[in-house]
Protein backbone atom coordinates (compact mmCIF):
# COMPACT_ATOMS: atom_id res chain seq x y z
CA UNK A 1 0.00 0.00 0.00
CA UNK A 2 1.12 3.89 -1.16
CA UNK A 3 1.19 6.06 1.25
CA UNK A 4 0.25 9.82 -0.18
CA UNK A 5 3.36 11.55 -0.19
CA UNK A 6 6.70 11.12 0.34
CA UNK A 7 7.00 13.99 2.36
CA UNK A 8 4.08 13.15 4.71
CA UNK A 9 4.57 11.33 8.13
CA UNK A 10 2.25 8.87 10.15
CA UNK A 11 0.33 9.52 11.99
CA UNK A 12 -1.50 12.61 10.66
CA UNK A 13 0.38 12.50 7.29
CA UNK A 14 1.19 16.30 7.02
CA UNK A 15 3.56 17.81 5.23
CA UNK A 16 6.37 20.15 6.23
CA UNK A 17 4.65 23.36 4.97
CA UNK A 18 1.40 22.68 6.79
CA UNK A 19 1.03 24.88 10.01
CA UNK A 20 -0.16 23.01 13.15
CA UNK A 21 -3.09 24.95 15.01
CA UNK A 22 -5.41 23.76 17.86
CA UNK A 23 -9.09 23.87 17.13
CA UNK A 24 -12.80 22.77 17.77
CA UNK A 25 -10.59 20.30 20.02
CA UNK A 26 -8.87 20.55 23.00
CA UNK A 27 -5.86 18.63 23.26
CA UNK A 28 -5.79 17.71 19.80
CA UNK A 29 -3.33 19.42 16.66
CA UNK A 30 -4.94 20.34 13.56
CA UNK A 31 -3.49 20.62 10.09
CA UNK A 32 -4.04 23.28 7.90
CA UNK A 33 -2.40 23.16 4.03
CA UNK A 34 -0.84 25.34 2.44
CA UNK A 35 0.28 23.90 -0.62
CA UNK A 36 -0.79 21.73 -2.71
CA UNK A 37 0.50 17.77 -1.70
CA UNK A 38 -0.13 15.39 -5.19
CA UNK A 39 0.63 11.73 -5.86
CA UNK A 40 0.50 9.56 -9.11
CA UNK A 41 -2.07 7.23 -7.46
CA UNK A 42 -5.27 9.55 -7.80
CA UNK A 43 -4.81 10.85 -4.27
CA UNK A 44 -4.05 14.52 -3.90
CA UNK A 45 -4.42 16.71 -0.71
CA UNK A 46 -5.03 20.46 -1.25
CA UNK A 47 -6.61 23.10 0.20
CA UNK A 48 -10.69 23.21 0.33
CA UNK A 49 -12.89 25.51 1.35
CA UNK A 50 -12.27 27.61 4.37
CA UNK A 51 -8.63 26.39 3.66
CA UNK A 52 -9.53 23.04 5.07
CA UNK A 53 -7.27 20.86 4.25
CA UNK A 54 -9.31 17.77 1.57
CA UNK A 55 -8.43 14.41 -0.36
CA UNK A 56 -9.23 14.82 -3.59
CA UNK A 57 -9.38 11.22 -5.10
CA UNK A 58 -9.71 10.89 -9.12
CA UNK A 59 -9.79 7.65 -11.26
CA UNK A 60 -7.98 6.73 -14.21
CA UNK A 61 -11.77 7.30 -15.66
CA UNK A 62 -12.14 10.68 -14.55
CA UNK A 63 -14.72 9.74 -11.48
CA UNK A 64 -13.95 12.48 -8.36
CA UNK A 65 -14.18 12.38 -4.92
CA UNK A 66 -13.61 15.15 -2.11
CA UNK A 67 -13.02 14.18 1.60
CA UNK A 68 -12.37 16.81 4.13
CA UNK A 69 -10.53 15.59 6.67
CA UNK A 70 -12.86 17.73 9.14
CA UNK A 71 -15.37 15.57 10.24
CA UNK A 72 -14.22 12.74 7.69
CA UNK A 73 -17.16 13.96 5.59
CA UNK A 74 -17.12 12.97 1.96
CA UNK A 75 -18.29 16.28 0.11
CA UNK A 76 -18.54 15.68 -3.57
CA UNK A 77 -19.12 12.43 -5.85
CA UNK A 78 -18.93 13.09 -9.38
CA UNK A 79 -19.09 10.40 -12.23
CA UNK A 80 -16.51 11.06 -15.93
CA UNK A 81 -19.54 13.82 -17.15
CA UNK A 82 -19.03 16.26 -13.62
CA UNK A 83 -22.46 15.75 -12.43
CA UNK A 84 -21.83 15.45 -8.72
CA UNK A 85 -24.68 13.15 -6.72
CA UNK A 86 -24.10 14.83 -3.74
CA UNK A 87 -25.51 17.78 -2.19
CA UNK A 88 -23.46 20.39 0.40
CA UNK A 89 -26.34 22.95 1.55
CA UNK A 90 -25.75 26.38 1.20
CA UNK A 91 -25.63 27.23 4.62
CA UNK A 92 -22.72 24.84 4.95
CA UNK A 93 -20.00 26.52 6.50
CA UNK A 94 -16.08 25.19 6.73
CA UNK A 95 -14.82 27.09 9.62
CA UNK A 96 -14.78 24.55 12.14
CA UNK A 97 -17.56 26.22 14.21
CA UNK A 98 -20.16 23.48 13.13
CA UNK A 99 -20.34 20.00 11.35
CA UNK A 100 -19.97 20.72 7.16
CA UNK A 101 -24.06 20.45 6.20
CA UNK A 102 -23.74 18.19 3.02
CA UNK A 103 -22.11 15.18 1.79
CA UNK A 104 -21.73 11.87 3.93
CA UNK A 105 -21.38 13.06 7.56
CA UNK A 106 -20.66 10.78 9.92
CA UNK A 107 -23.10 10.64 13.34
CA UNK A 108 -21.02 9.06 15.90
CA UNK A 109 -21.13 7.59 18.67
CA UNK A 110 -24.97 8.74 18.84
CA UNK A 111 -27.30 9.07 15.94
CA UNK A 112 -29.74 11.66 16.24
CA UNK A 113 -30.62 14.19 20.32
CA UNK A 114 -29.17 11.78 23.38
CA UNK A 115 -27.06 12.12 26.04
CA UNK A 116 -24.56 13.91 24.64
CA UNK A 117 -24.07 16.11 21.10
CA UNK A 118 -26.50 15.71 18.36
CA UNK A 119 -25.47 13.18 15.95
CA UNK A 120 -22.21 12.47 18.33
CA UNK A 121 -18.92 14.30 17.81
CA UNK A 122 -17.60 12.36 14.62
CA UNK A 123 -18.66 14.90 12.40
CA UNK A 124 -16.79 17.60 14.54
CA UNK A 125 -13.37 16.65 14.68
CA UNK A 126 -10.35 16.22 12.48
CA UNK A 127 -9.57 12.57 10.74
CA UNK A 128 -5.92 11.87 9.75
CA UNK A 129 -4.83 9.90 6.61
CA UNK A 130 -3.11 6.65 7.44
CA UNK A 131 -3.26 4.90 4.25
CA UNK A 132 -3.88 5.13 0.40
CA UNK A 133 -3.51 3.10 -2.37
CA UNK A 134 -4.58 2.86 -6.03
CA UNK A 135 -5.90 -0.46 -6.91
CA UNK A 136 -6.53 -0.71 -10.95
CA UNK A 137 -6.52 2.82 -11.08
CA UNK A 138 -9.28 3.14 -8.67
CA UNK A 139 -8.37 5.44 -5.58
CA UNK A 140 -8.65 4.77 -2.07
CA UNK A 141 -7.57 6.83 1.33
CA UNK A 142 -8.04 5.36 4.21
CA UNK A 143 -9.19 8.06 7.39
CA UNK A 144 -8.73 7.50 11.10
CA UNK A 145 -10.48 8.45 14.13
CA UNK A 146 -9.07 8.38 18.12
CA UNK A 147 -10.75 9.32 21.44
CA UNK A 148 -9.17 12.67 22.33
CA UNK A 149 -9.52 14.68 25.75
CA UNK A 150 -12.24 16.43 23.61
CA UNK A 151 -14.51 12.98 23.11
CA UNK A 152 -13.75 11.74 26.09
CA UNK A 153 -15.28 14.71 27.86
CA UNK A 154 -18.51 13.64 26.30
CA UNK A 155 -17.93 10.17 25.61
CA UNK A 156 -15.28 8.43 28.03
CA UNK A 157 -13.92 5.73 25.89
CA UNK A 158 -10.91 4.71 24.38
CA UNK A 159 -11.58 3.38 20.14
CA UNK A 160 -10.52 3.76 16.68
CA UNK A 161 -13.12 4.58 14.15
CA UNK A 162 -11.27 3.58 10.20
CA UNK A 163 -12.90 5.03 7.39
CA UNK A 164 -11.81 3.79 4.16
CA UNK A 165 -13.48 5.39 1.21
CA UNK A 166 -12.90 3.60 -2.14
CA UNK A 167 -13.86 5.52 -6.06
CA UNK A 168 -14.57 3.56 -8.25
CA UNK A 169 -15.58 4.55 -12.82
CA UNK A 170 -19.11 5.06 -11.55
CA UNK A 171 -19.17 3.98 -7.77
CA UNK A 172 -18.35 5.26 -4.48
CA UNK A 173 -17.95 2.58 -2.00
CA UNK A 174 -17.18 3.26 1.99
CA UNK A 175 -16.31 1.43 4.76
CA UNK A 176 -16.21 2.37 8.29
CA UNK A 177 -15.15 -0.29 11.01
CA UNK A 178 -15.23 1.09 14.90
CA UNK A 179 -12.49 -0.78 17.27
CA UNK A 180 -13.19 -0.74 21.44
CA UNK A 181 -9.51 0.00 21.66
CA UNK A 182 -10.58 0.32 25.96
CA UNK A 183 -10.36 -2.03 28.84
CA UNK A 184 -14.01 -2.15 29.18
CA UNK A 185 -17.21 -2.51 26.70
CA UNK A 186 -19.07 0.33 25.36
CA UNK A 187 -21.96 0.97 23.43
CA UNK A 188 -22.98 2.97 20.30
CA UNK A 189 -25.30 4.07 17.57
CA UNK A 190 -24.33 5.30 14.19
CA UNK A 191 -25.55 6.74 10.69
CA UNK A 192 -23.98 7.80 7.26
CA UNK A 193 -26.37 11.24 6.94
CA UNK A 194 -26.05 11.01 3.13
CA UNK A 195 -27.13 14.20 1.21
CA UNK A 196 -27.94 13.45 -2.49
CA UNK A 197 -28.53 16.06 -4.89
CA UNK A 198 -31.82 16.05 -6.49
CA UNK A 199 -35.52 17.72 -7.31
CA UNK A 200 -37.56 17.02 -4.30
CA UNK A 201 -40.77 17.03 -6.50
CA UNK A 202 -39.46 14.11 -8.50
CA UNK A 203 -37.41 11.89 -5.93
CA UNK A 204 -38.49 8.16 -4.88
CA UNK A 205 -36.69 5.59 -2.88
CA UNK A 206 -37.73 2.03 -3.64
CA UNK A 207 -37.18 -1.36 -1.97
CA UNK A 208 -38.94 -0.29 1.78
CA UNK A 209 -41.93 -1.49 1.53
CA UNK A 210 -43.26 -3.99 4.13
CA UNK A 211 -40.56 -2.36 6.69
CA UNK A 212 -41.09 -1.22 10.26
CA UNK A 213 -41.49 2.48 10.36
CA UNK A 214 -40.83 4.80 13.40
CA UNK A 215 -42.54 8.43 11.89
CA UNK A 216 -40.76 11.24 13.64
CA UNK A 217 -43.37 13.58 12.08
CA UNK A 218 -44.99 14.91 13.90
CA UNK A 219 -43.35 14.29 17.19
CA UNK A 220 -39.58 13.68 17.14
CA UNK A 221 -39.57 12.53 20.58
CA UNK A 222 -42.76 10.29 20.15
CA UNK A 223 -41.86 8.34 16.84
CA UNK A 224 -45.36 6.66 15.59
CA UNK A 225 -44.60 3.17 14.67
CA UNK A 226 -46.17 2.17 11.51
CA UNK A 227 -45.09 -0.30 8.47
CA UNK A 228 -44.34 0.65 5.16
CA UNK A 229 -46.88 -0.09 2.32
CA UNK A 230 -45.61 2.06 -0.69
CA UNK A 231 -43.65 0.67 -3.26
CA UNK A 232 -42.01 4.01 -3.63
CA UNK A 233 -41.82 6.53 -1.23
CA UNK A 234 -41.69 10.16 -2.53
CA UNK A 235 -40.79 13.62 -0.71
CA UNK A 236 -44.43 15.42 -0.85
CA UNK A 237 -43.27 17.47 2.26
CA UNK A 238 -41.71 17.53 5.86
CA UNK A 239 -40.23 13.90 5.72
CA UNK A 240 -38.60 12.41 8.79
CA UNK A 241 -38.65 8.72 9.02
CA UNK A 242 -36.81 5.66 10.58
CA UNK A 243 -36.78 2.17 8.66
CA UNK A 244 -35.98 -0.32 10.73
CA UNK A 245 -34.37 -4.18 9.26
CA UNK A 246 -33.83 -3.09 5.63
CA UNK A 247 -32.98 -4.67 2.72
CA UNK A 248 -29.12 -4.50 1.38
CA UNK A 249 -30.01 -2.61 -1.31
CA UNK A 250 -32.15 0.58 -1.90
CA UNK A 251 -32.81 2.26 -5.37
CA UNK A 252 -33.05 6.31 -5.22
CA UNK A 253 -34.35 7.97 -9.00
CA UNK A 254 -33.44 11.78 -8.16
CA UNK A 255 -35.38 13.03 -10.31
CA UNK A 256 -32.44 14.69 -12.61
CA UNK A 257 -32.38 11.60 -14.30
CA UNK A 258 -30.34 9.35 -12.21
CA UNK A 259 -31.22 6.29 -10.66
CA UNK A 260 -28.43 5.40 -7.44
CA UNK A 261 -28.23 2.13 -6.02
CA UNK A 262 -27.84 2.55 -2.33
CA UNK A 263 -26.45 -0.82 -1.30
CA UNK A 264 -24.72 -2.05 2.36
CA UNK A 265 -23.16 -4.96 4.34
CA UNK A 266 -24.33 -4.15 8.40
CA UNK A 267 -25.78 -0.87 8.13
CA UNK A 268 -29.32 -2.53 9.00
CA UNK A 269 -31.27 0.99 9.15
CA UNK A 270 -32.45 3.61 6.72
CA UNK A 271 -33.38 7.32 7.71
CA UNK A 272 -35.64 9.05 4.70
CA UNK A 273 -35.30 13.11 5.38
CA UNK A 274 -36.06 16.10 3.99
CA UNK A 275 -36.73 19.43 5.96
CA UNK A 276 -39.39 21.22 3.98
CA UNK A 277 -39.94 24.50 4.56
CA UNK A 278 -37.56 24.39 7.54
CA UNK A 279 -34.98 24.79 4.86
CA UNK A 280 -37.08 26.73 2.43
CA UNK A 281 -34.15 27.96 0.78
CA UNK A 282 -32.24 24.62 -0.73
CA UNK A 283 -34.89 21.70 0.59
CA UNK A 284 -35.88 21.40 -3.30
CA UNK A 285 -32.47 20.25 -3.76
CA UNK A 286 -31.44 17.60 -1.50
CA UNK A 287 -32.96 14.42 -0.29
CA UNK A 288 -31.36 12.57 2.80
CA UNK A 289 -30.88 9.16 2.08
CA UNK A 290 -28.92 7.64 5.36
CA UNK A 291 -27.55 4.47 5.84
CA UNK A 292 -28.07 3.86 9.50
CA UNK A 293 -27.51 1.66 12.95
CA UNK A 294 -30.00 2.71 14.88
CA UNK A 295 -29.95 -0.16 17.62
CA UNK A 296 -27.31 -0.36 20.01
CA UNK A 297 -23.39 -1.71 19.04
CA UNK A 298 -21.97 -3.38 22.14
CA UNK A 299 -18.74 -3.93 22.07
CA UNK A 300 -16.29 -5.64 24.38
CA UNK A 301 -12.67 -4.79 24.71
CA UNK A 302 -10.24 -5.64 21.45
CA UNK A 303 -13.73 -6.46 19.20
CA UNK A 304 -14.75 -4.57 16.67
CA UNK A 305 -17.93 -3.50 13.94
CA UNK A 306 -17.88 -2.83 10.52
CA UNK A 307 -20.30 -1.76 7.69
CA UNK A 308 -19.85 -0.86 4.10
CA UNK A 309 -22.05 1.46 1.99
CA UNK A 310 -21.92 1.31 -1.76
CA UNK A 311 -23.72 3.80 -4.47
CA UNK A 312 -23.34 3.33 -8.05
CA UNK A 313 -25.43 4.72 -10.65
CA UNK A 314 -26.98 3.14 -13.61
Amino acid sequence: MALVSMAFSLPTLCPPNLRRVNRYNSGKAYATVGKEASTSLGVRVTEGEGNLPKVVLTSATGSEADVYLFGGCVTSWKVANGKDLLFVRPDAVFNKKKPISGGLPHCFPQFGPGQIQQHGFARNLDWSIVDSENVEGNPVVTLELKDSTYSRSMWDYSFQALYKVILHTRSLSTELTITNTDNKPFSFNTALHTYFRASVTGASVKGLKGCKTLNKDPDPKNPLEGKEERDVVTFPGFVDCVYLDVPNELQLDNGLGDTISVRNTNWTDAVLWNPYLQMEACYKDFVCVENAKIGNVQLEPAQSWTATQHLSID
